[in-house]
């Protein structure tokens, strides 16, 4: 139950801005052959200034190593409540990550950014691996990551 309030809260932090209807977005990130254990993957969004406004996904189930998702965890002080109810397994190396979600449709065109951070075990920190300005029109569109995502696109 505790999860599901969880979910519940996350979702409508996101979708009430401008009190605004919902739609699902389906994120899809490809990881490249890197050889190495699973990826731990935050994926979060920030506002036009830049703070924080949520989490969306977190891939990885081992608290202990949230804190090297470094930018989400700065963000959020590394409240595993942030991400109740909203975590799946890590990402194994080659492997594709596609989570769908309701998102506010007042989050696109409004200077809102998705970020992913990365991490792999015995491997560099990967922190802001991914950051896409949420737009109506970059929709559909892959972007590459800096190290561990081979590709990442959101679809509406």
């Amino acid at each position: 139950m505790k999860s599901l309030l969880a979910a519940l809260a996350l979702t409508t932090a996101l979708t009430l801005p401008g009190i605004a209807t919902a739609r699902p977005i389906t994120m899809t990130a490809q990881l490249n052959s890197y050889g190495g254990d699973g990826a731990y993957l935050a994926l979060y969004v920030t506002d036009a200034s830049g703070a924080y406004a949520g989490s969306l996904w977190m891939a990885g189930g081992k608290s202990k190593y949230y804190r090297h998702l470094t930018e989400w965890y700065s963000a959020t002080g590394g409240d595993t409540a942030q991400i109740d109810g909203i975590s799946g397994a890590s990402v194994g190396a080659g492997r594709t990550l596609e989570v769908t979600l309701d998102l506010a449709d007042a989050l696109f065109d409004a200077g809102y950014t998705l970020h992913i951070d990365a991490a792999v075990e015995n491997m560099r920190e990967s922190p802001n691996e991914i950051a896409v300005p949420l737009t109506t029109a970059g929709a559909g569109t892959p972007v590459r990551g800096r190290r561990y995502v081979a590709s990442f696109a959101y679809g509406m």
